[in-house]
Formats: structure tokens, C-alpha cells, sequence
């Protein structure tokens, strides 16, 4: 596959997009707060919704749980009133009722909340299938240009991290925030009942609770954003340290990836230790204000009894709902901070669900029923940023069963042209034909179908060798394999591991040479046994006599078949029907090798810098 480092293929990536994601920390942050907490919020309850009778059925036992437990104070004070303090006497038969009734209720409670949490558990988890889900098919829909400019390891953890950061801030605050309501709203009703005064003294809290959460949660919010967008960097460099790490001290880079790792982390860590000093900092405030709550509701309960011979019972009530009327305060406060880290997360995700999709086929587009493997460019132009030019008026057509060489320097074009062909991206302008039909009014799947690809850097997917090859067709017998990894000249390799076929292979393990992996992409490539091949610099990365092994096999592989090669290797394409020269993205040359060689021009030149002047 060809590389570009400068000039106006800089932003190309390769065919199929099977590079890991590199660059330095600034390339994998999005770069942007928070937009919109509200509606983040709102999208993520509509999300949930989904298992709206669920849910609702928590919120019924939620508020079955609150009303019980506003109950459990006015009791307590019943309870507390069997003690006649004057005459030292004890209302046995009303203290044991009461405690009875209290007992009762706890655990009528306990079970109440025990169904919801299993109830809210199981939704959270639907909730974590479904957005994962519906994150990896968007994944499948974005255009390649989506990826250009963001690490794979940013992408995993919005996947991964963020997802679960969702749904464990709403698993644990949906029924807590509900709970908390009502109880706030039952505790209020039945202090308001009891006594006038001492509920006021108990709302004292309500504007101290309500300016500190405000005030925190302001500061919180745009660190907890910042924890998120550290973390996918540092993810991403984990990724490619790791996929990159023979790299890394064959050029002796260890110091500088410790460095980058470094301060990442250290960036990670200050944004993360300030979000959680600054979330730190609301429970021992709430506690001050409750405390001196607590005590402002005893001495002023002490005062009424003893002036106004308010019932002992009736203060011990009071205190209690303080203290309730306290706790969810502190809850929904206390969320507030939870909310924020989630809000930063889901913003991440909602970012690939809302990106643009790859442009949806068009309604009267249709599938290319056998295809014979014709190929023709019309003026075609494009650019990847719409402002620099990369294809500029390409023209050329190709005959079925026609091989075709692209050459020319890096960045000239040639890897554009074929991800024009297969899709990947739209020309600006101009026409793409297959078999005489204009590409953009085929069906993508119908016409991809039409392509073997065997790319410079091998993918393997994690599985046998067996299930490499048939990747393609699902449906090919083990006989199909083994004839297509024969052709490939593998078969022989193959048979000599100790699990045959059925050695387990993945993209990122080394127990196969770099000549072994390309063997059995090319394998893979024949059992496809689709009429248009593209072969990017599939020679490159193997020795000389498992090269000619090679060419043999594309020989057989290349038969009655319209092939595109992309090679720096000029060698293996003396044989090509035609050689087109790329440079600064048009047409310069073309021809056979012959001809070419006799126009002494451009790729007479190539050759003769490669091959020396002896060539013919």
C-alpha cells in the first residue's frame, strides 16, 4: 500500500481502512465541551424509554418504596410517645405495636427496592446491548473519510468506556432520583402536618443545597468532559504502542513513547483528580448543612416542647424527617456531579451515531448482474478535501480480462483511483463505468462483490487459517480452500504448522511471517473468484523466491480476470496489457512496457533507476 506523508493524498487511507490509527495526541481528542447538557440528557432518556413498561413498573415500586418510607419517622415518633416521661410509665401494647408496624415496613421496603434494582439493573443492561449495537452497525455505515483523523483506540473507548459510563450513572440514579422526589414531596406533605414552624426550620436547607449544587457542579462539568476526552487519547496510544511496539525499539522510542504516554497521563490524571475534588468537595459541605440543620430542628423542637408543650414524640418525628428530608437532598445533589462524567461520554458516542453516513444507494439503483470486469474513467476528478486537487480529468477504460499497472510516486494517485472504483469515496465530477454502467447507479454491496482485494498490509481476522480464506465465501467446502491455497502456492506452509488449516491466526499475533499472512490473502483473493482483481503492492513485503512463487499464482489468479496493480515494484509489471504513469494526480503515460520503454520518458526513467540500464 502506498504512503503518503506530504502532498495532496496526505489524508488517503489505505483500501478497506486495515491500518491501525497513529499520529500524536492531538489526533485523537474531539476537541470539543459539552454542547448541549439538556439535550444530551433528554436523548439519553429517550434511549431508555424504549423499555418504557419497565421502567415504569420501578417507578411504581420506587414510589411504593417512598411512601413507606416517609411513613417509618411518624411511627418512630408514635413509638416515642408510649414513653410517658412524667409518670415513668410505658404504653407496652403501643411501643410494640409501633415497632412491630416499623419492622414491617423496613422490610416490605428492602424487598420493594430489591425488585426495582433488578428491574433498573436489567434495562441499564439492554440499555449497554443496544447502544453498543447500534455504535458498531453506525461504525459499518460511516464513509472512510470518518476515520482519517481519529485513532482507533478513541473510537474503542467511546465503544466501550463511555458506553458503560452511561449506563451505570443511569442505573444508579433513575430510581434514586425518583425515590428522592416523592420522598422529598411525601416528607414535606407529613412535616407540614405535624408542625408549621419546625418544617420551616427543615426548608432552611433547601437554598444552601441548591446554590452549592450549582456552584459545583458549573466547575465539575467542564473537567469531567476533559477526563473523557484524555482517556480516548490515552487509549489510543496504548493501541498503537502495542501494535506498534516491534517499531518502537527497532528505533529505539521507547523514551519518547514513555514521554507521550506520560504526559497524556498526567494530563488524564489532573483533569480526573480536579473533577473528583471538585464532586469531593459537595457531601462534606452537605453533611455541615445537615448537621447544623439537625440541630437547629432539635434546640428549636426543645424549645416549643418545653414552652409550647409540643409532644416529645412530634420533635423525635421532626428530627427523623430531617434527616430524610436531608438524604435525598443530598442525593439529587449528589448526582448532579455523577451526571456530568455520563453527559461528557454521551456526547462522545451521540457523536458517531449523528455522524454522516456513508450516501445510501440511490433508489433506482440496481445490482450488475455478471459482471464481465469492464472499467471505465471519464474525466474524473476529486480531491479529499475539496480543496486540493488529487485526481484532476482522469480518463482511461480497461477491457474485461485486461491487466492494468498504476506507477508513480507516492501520493500521485494510484491507491485514489481504485478507492474511487471500488467506492469508497464519490468523484467530484466525472463518470466511473462498469460493464457500461455508471457505478453510482449500482448497489455498493452488488458492487463490491465484484472485487478481489489483496492490500499491501494483511489482514487477518482473529480465527483459523481455514476461516481466513474463506472469509469471502462462507459457503466454499474445505476442498475449495485447499485448491484456492494451492493456486496461492500456500498450501504447502500451511499443511507444515503444527494445527494445518486449523492454526488460529489473528491481526495482531506473529506466529506467521509477513510472506505467510500475503499467501493467504492472495488464497482468499482466488476462492473470492470475483472478475475484477486489485493487487496494492502485494508483493512487497515478501522475499524474493516466495515473490516468484507469487507471480506464478497471480498468473493463474490474474486469467480471464480485469486485474489492477499497484506496485512500486516495476518488475512485476513487464507484463501488464497497460501501464498508466501517475503524477500530480493525471495521466502523464501510458502504454505496454515495450512502448513505454521506447518513449524513453517518465517510466523509462523509474525502470532504469530501479533495474539499471541493462533492462529492456
Amino acid at each position: 500500500m502506498e504512503r503518503n506523508t506530504s502532498g495532496s493524498e496526505s489524508r488517503m487511507p489505505s483500501i478497506g481502512m486495515m491500518r491501525p490509527g497513529g499520529g500524536g495526541p492531538g489526533r485523537f481528542a474531539p476537541g470539543k465541551k459539552p454542547k448541549n447538557a439538556r439535550n444530551t440528557l433528554i436523548r439519553i432518556i429517550k434511549i431508555y424509554m424504549r423499555w418504557g413498561k419497565s421502567i415504569f413498573l420501578a417507578m411504581i415500586l420506587t414510589a411504593v418504596s417512598s411512601l413507606i418510607s416517609v411513613q417509618i419517622p411518624y411511627f418512630s415518633g408514635k413509638a416515642f410517645n408510649a414513653l410517658e416521661l412524667k409518670t415513668r410509665t410505658v404504653d407496652t401494647e403501643m411501643l410494640l405495636r409501633n415497632l412491630m408496624i416499623m419492622a414491617v415496613l423496613h422490610a416490605a421496603n428492602w424487598l420493594i427496592l430489591s425488585v426495582s434494582g433488578v428491574i433498573i439493573l436489567r434495562v441499564s443492561n439492554k440499555l449497554v446491548y443496544t447502544l453498543r449495537q447500534e455504535v458498531f452497525d453506525k461504525m459499518q455505515k460511516l464513509p472512510l473519510g470518518f476515520y482519517d483523523t481519529r485513532s482507533h483506540g478513541d473510537t474503542m473507548s467511546r465503544i466501550t468506556n463511555d458506553v458503560d459510563n452511561i449506563s451505570s450513572t443511569i442505573a444508579q440514579t433513575t430510581t434514586q432520583l425518583i425515590s428522592s422526589i416523592l420522598t422529598l414531596a411525601g416528607s414535606l406533605a407529613v412535616m407540614i402536618s405535624l408542625n408549621l414552624p419546625l418544617t420551616l426550620v427543615v426548608l432552611l436547607c433547601i437554598p444552601l443545597v441548591t446554590l452549592l449544587t450549582r456552584i459545583i457542579a458549573s466547575r465539575s462539568r467542564a473537567y469531567f468532559s476533559e477526563q473523557q476526552r484524555n482517556l480516548g487519547t490515552l487509549n489510543g496510544i496504548i493501541e498503537e504502542n502495542i501494535l506498534g511496539l516491534k517499531m518502537v525499539k527497532a528505533f529505539g522510542k521507547q523514551q519518547d513513547i514513555l514521554k507521550q504516554f506520560r504526559d497524556i497521563n498526567e494530563k488524564l490524571n489532573e483533569s480526573s483528580t480536579r473533577a473528583h475534588i471538585w464532586a469531593g468537595y459537595m457531601m462534606p459541605l452537605l453533611n455541615v448543612i445537615n448537621n447544623f440543620i439537625f440541630t437547629v430542628t432539635a434546640i428549636t423542637g426543645g424549645i416549643l416542647s418545653v414552652r409550647y408543650n409540643l409532644p416529645a414524640g412530634t420533635v423525635v418525628s421532626f428530627l427523623g424527617y430531617s434527616k430524610q428530608f436531608a438524604h435525598p437532598l443530598n442525593a439529587i445533589a449528589g448526582m448532579f456531579n455523577t451526571i456530568q462524567s455520563a453527559l461528557a461520554g454521551a456526547e462522545r458516542v451521540f457523536e458517531i451515531l449523528d455522524s454522516d453516513e456513508e450516501p445510501t444507494d440511490s433508489e433506482n439503483a440496481v445490482d450488475l448482474d455478471n459482471p464481465r470486469g469492464e472499467v471505465v474513467f471519464e474525466d474524473v476528478c476529486f480531491s479529499y478535501n475539496k480543496t486540493v486537487p488529487v485526481l484532476k480529468n482522469v480518463s482511461f477504460s480497461v477491457k474485461a480480462g485486461e491487466t492494468v499497472a498504476l506507477v508513480g510516486e507516492t501520493g500521485a494517485g494510484k491507491t485514489t483511483i481504485v478507492n474511487l472504483l471500488m467506492r469508497y469515496y464519490d468523484s467530484d465530477s466525472g463518470r466511473i463505468l462498469i460493464d457500461g454502467k455508471p457505478i453510482t447507479g449500482l448497489k455498493r454491496n452488488s458492487l463490491r462483490k465484484c472485487f478481489s482485494v489483496v492490500l499491501q498490509d494483511t489482514c487477518l481476522f482473529t480465527g483459523t487459517i481455514m476461516d481466513n480464506i474463506r472469509y469471502a465465501r462462507q459457503d466454499a467446502t474445505d476442498e475449495e480452500v485447499i485448491k484456492a491455497a494451492k493456486i496461492a502456492r500456500a498450501h504447502d506452509f500451511i499443511v507444515r504448522l503444527p494445527n494445518g488449516y486449523h492454526t488460529m491466526v489473528s491481526g495482531a499475533t506473529d506466529n506467521l511471517s509477513q510472506g505467510q499472512r500475503q499467501l493467504i490473502a492472495i488464497a482468499r483473493a482466488v476462492l473470492c473468484d470475483s472478475p475484477i482483481l486489485i493487487l496494492d503492492e502485494a508483493t512487497s513485503s515478501v522475499d524474493t523466491k516466495t515473490e516468484k512463487d507469487i507471480q506464478r499464482a497471480l498468473v493463474n489468479l490474474m486469467k480471464n480476470r480485469t486485474s489492477f496493480l499497484i506496485a512500486h515494484r516495476l518488475s512485476t509489471i513487464r507484463d501488464a496489457d497497460h501501464i498508466f504513469v501517475i503524477s500530480d494526480g493525471r495521466i502523464v503515460e501510458s502504454g505496454n512496457h515495450e512502448s513505454l520503454m521506447n518513449k524513453k520518458g517518465l517510466y523509462y526513467e523509474m525502470v532504469i533507476s530501479q533495474m539499471g540500464s541493462m533492462v529492456s
